[in-house]
């Protein structure tokens, strides 16, 4: 192990362990059962989703600057800015889609009533049971969009502005792309509206996928045992951030984990912590700026071709400099290797 590894996986105090195992739980069960109780007596399913998203966040936010996963990554690596404008962006999108598939989905649903005369939803259910079911069928959706965000380099263009982070913490939970936003929303959001789900529902899957989301990224130390079968925790996605392809190309679950399961890309060594050193492999030219952030996709061809000319610059220096101390057998000029490029 590394010294920063040693450093976050030895410490440990009283406090810490009981953050490290309950912080996520508890959090999470006490947010979703106040909004149900909140709507349950006739406050608006969205004021609920807002009321009780906000202490949430502001736990985790409190609980990174108290116990650290990384104490390098409560610096800022000059991406909080970047970051609050995609939070902004973000909840704009957000605004602007839901209605718009609030509308479809319950036009698709009134011509599958006329159509097939069944409604496919169990609106009688408790909201707790409609929520997991929500999350289960919502989640497969959202692993494949976010696996061939992966794997299709015409989606890659979109996703890679989230895996730009220099570092995970909690508010690299927005930092996503509009065309990403709107990907999953239709994956997720929209087919449970069209299967005919509540807006009950739709708002605890919201608050759900918030407080998922953050914690998810929070850098906090958060160890939750057999329950990483079940969510696509913190200690499953770090492993998601690395620079490494094969370890990259893991862990899609958005929410839950158990789709990753069914299709062999869940990943969680136990003989190693995920590397601090995270970001993007093979891009040493993408940008880090807000606005050029959002437009990368438009200049995808030419942020790959400088970043591949860098790459070629830094391995013919590294071929010159062993070639000058007398050894070469080790060294080729295109043997730049991931790790190292876009440091």
């Amino acid at each position: 192990m590394s010294a920063t590894t040693v450093e976050t996986v030895e410490r440990g105090s009283s406090g810490e362990a009981l953050v490290e195992r309950l912080a996520f739980p508890v959090v999470m069960v006490a947010a979703i059962a106040s909004a149900i109780h909140l709507m349950n007596g006739g406050m608006h399913p969205m004021l609920a989703f807002a009321l009780t998203q906000v202490p949430a966040f502001m736990t985790v936010i409190v609980l990174e600057r108290i116990y650290p996963y990384h104490k390098d990554w409560n610096r800022s690596h000059g991406d909080v800015w970047v970051d609050v404008r995609h939070l902004s962006l973000i909840t704009l999108t957000v605004a602007v889609l839901d209605p718009l598939f609030r509308l479809l989905g319950l036009a698709i649903v009134a011509w599958m009533a006329v159509t097939f005369g069944l409604g496919l939803w169990p609106n009688h259910w408790p909201l707790a049971g409609q929520l997991v079911l929500a999350l289960v069928v919502g989640e497969l959706g959202q692993y494949w969009v976010h696996r061939f965000q992966h794997e299709k380099d015409w989606l890659w263009r979109f996703h890679a502005l989230h895996h730009s982070a220099p570092r995970l913490y909690w508010l690299n939970a927005a930092r996503f792309h509009p065309v990403d936003i709107a990907l999953n929303a239709v994956a997720a959001n929209f087919v449970l509206i069209a299967l005919g789900a509540g807006v009950e529902v739709i708002a605890l899957w919201l608050l759900f996928s918030a407080i998922h989301g953050i914690f998810q990224h929070a850098n906090l130390l958060i160890r939750i045992g057999p329950l990483n079968w079940i969510f696509s925790m913190a200690e499953l996605h770090r492993w998601h951030h690395s620079r490494l392809v094969e370890e990259s190309n893991t862990n899609y679950g958005q929410n839950l984990i158990i789709w990753d399961v069914v299709f062999g890309s869940r990943l969680l060594p136990d003989d190693r912590e995920p590397p601090p050193d995270i970001g993007l492999t093979g891009l040493s030219a993408y940008p880090m700026t807000w606005a050029a952030q959002l437009m990368a996709p438009v200049h995808w061809r030419q942020i790959r071709r400088t970043s591949s000319e860098r790459s070629v610059s830094k391995g013919v220096g590294e071929f010159e400099s062993a070639r000058a101390r007398g050894g070469t057998q080790d060294v080729h000029p295109r043997a730049a290797t991931p790790a190292d490029e876009g440091r």
